[in-house]
């Protein structure tokens, strides 16, 4: 009985952990709504995609934080299902680049470059070229999630055994 109600935790944690990241993923979005949406953005949230680093619950609370603040935020059906599709696919491959913390962010970069200029032409008839659209969310994409993300790192690493009970 005592290993179902360890593993039991363990699943609460986990979906506690996913839904404090979609929560804060929400906030930080709607907080930063005047630079978070748009041809040109920041999305600041997009730091929180160095989590999949630290814990599995970041995939699922990526992208329902992406899913709900892009539904919240107004944003049309197209972007609200791809644009969480490349969060999610972002969350997923840098948790399997977890290992190198310098990886961790650049599959949420890339997946956002290519699928969001995508949205912005064809969904919202943004009329600025795919090309140059995508060099804009590049930019967005490496203050949001490279350097944001890395100082994110930085601080949950140096504070790890408060945070997360150990030091490893």
């Amino acid at each position: 009985m005592r290993g179902n109600t360890t593993e039991s935790f363990s699943q609460i944690q986990l979906i506690t952990q996913g839904a404090a990241i979609a929560a804060i993923y929400v906030v930080l979005t709607l907080v930063f709504a005047p630079i978070s949406y748009g041809a040109v953005q920041v999305r600041v949230a997009e730091a929180l995609t160095i989590l999949p680093m630290f814990t599995t619950a970041a995939i699922p609370g990526l992208f329902a934080g992406c899913l709900l603040a892009n539904f919240i935020g107004g944003a049309v059906i197209w972007d609200i299902i791809f644009g969480s599709i490349a969060t999610l696919i972002g969350a997923i491959l840098g948790w399997k680049l977890r290992r190198n913390r310098w990886l961790v962010p650049i599959p949420a970069i890339v997946s956002n470059t290519v699928i969001v200029p995508l949205v912005l032409f064809y969904a919202y008839g943004v009329n600025i070229p795919i090309p140059l659209l995508a060099v804009y969310i590049a930019v967005g994409e490496i203050i949001g999630c490279y350097v944001l993300g890395q100082l994110l790192a930085e601080v949950l690493l140096r504070n790890r055994k408060y945070i997360f009970g150990r030091k490893d």
